[in-house]
């Protein structure tokens, strides 16, 4: 695979780099290449209403390669990931090409958003990967179209195992959008053996007034934008997952399940501020 990661971030055509794109500023936020000083002047305004969002936005990223690389053990060599944005630093098809060279899986990223969509291409090509990953553009909150869209009906084979990635996403979809349901979707389309990993924001009772301060700062700020996000509980987001046992350890924080090192103090904090777990579809039903 060729490493874009070493290389100034080319242009995609037709995309306008002198406003900033959700979906490069959380590439800023993860330290990865793919973002411009739009995005980087963005970033570092949301930063200084929350300082918590690069190392937060780390662990969400440091949750999603573990449960990618736990599933590739497992045997599962299908994954959607669903409100992808930018894949890059470390996402989905950067450990499957590592994992298993020359496309011994499938990838597919969904996005609405044009920038999204048109820098993952670009990168997609780089990487050579485009016969075994692929972008839709698509609303995640449309499940139909997500499975009609010719990129998804290519790459994803739905009666074998699959492993649906909803990474700091689920938290901008609001209860009109009946987020059990909306999951219930994809839930039914997948098969037995088939993985839904999940993160989401939340500002737990443990965590320090100040910081649960900055959090509420951060999540008011966005209320009037085209993405306001919603915090939940733990209890709230459970049923989303219909009674489909949980993998080891559960829900719980993001630096706390299956870690490969200890979070170091600013990590730590995130605990207070995301749930996340995975859940597999029993082979039994």
């Amino acid at each position: 695979m060729s490493d874009h990661r070493d290389t100034a971030p080319k242009t995609p055509e037709g995309v306008d780099t002198t406003k900033p794109s959700a979906a490069r500023v959380y590439d800023w936020y993860l330290g990865g290449t793919q973002n411009w000083a739009v995005d980087r002047e963005f970033g570092r305004r949301v930063e200084q209403l929350w300082p918590l969002i690069k190392p937060i936005s780390r662990q969400n990223r440091a949750f999603m390669g573990r449960v990618v690389r736990a599933a590739l053990d497992a045997g599962i060599r299908q994954f959607v990931d669903l409100g992808s944005g930018v894949p890059t630093v470390g996402n989905v098809h950067e450990i499957v090409g590592d994992r298993l060279p020359g496309g011994g899986a499938k990838v597919v990223y969904v996005d609405y958003e044009p920038v999204a969509v048109a820098h993952s291409t670009l990168i997609l090509e780089q990487d050579e990967a485009t016969e075994w990953a692929g972008i839709a553009q698509q609303d995640i909150r449309k499940p139909n179209q997500v499975f009609g869209d010719p990129t998804v009906r290519r790459l994803i084979n739905w009666d074998e195992p699959v492993c649906v990635l909803m990474i700091t996403v689920m938290h901008f979809v609001g209860p009109d959008d009946d987020p059990e349901g909306l999951i219930a979707q994809y839930r039914d389309k997948l098969a037995p053996g088939s993985w839904i990993g999940l993160t989401h924001a939340a500002c737990k009772d443990s965590a320090p007034p100040d910081r649960a301060a900055e959090v509420r700062r951060f999540v008011d700020a966005y209320k009037d934008t085209s993405n306001p996000a919603w915090m939940r509980t733990d209890e709230e987001i459970l049923p989303w997952f219909g009674g489909w046992p949980l993998l080891e350890p559960g829900m719980t924080s993001l630096p706390d399940w299956r870690p490969v090192a200890e979070p170091n103090a600013i990590e730590a904090q995130t605990r207070h501020f995301a749930w996340c777990a995975v859940a597999e579809k029993p082979r039994s039903s």
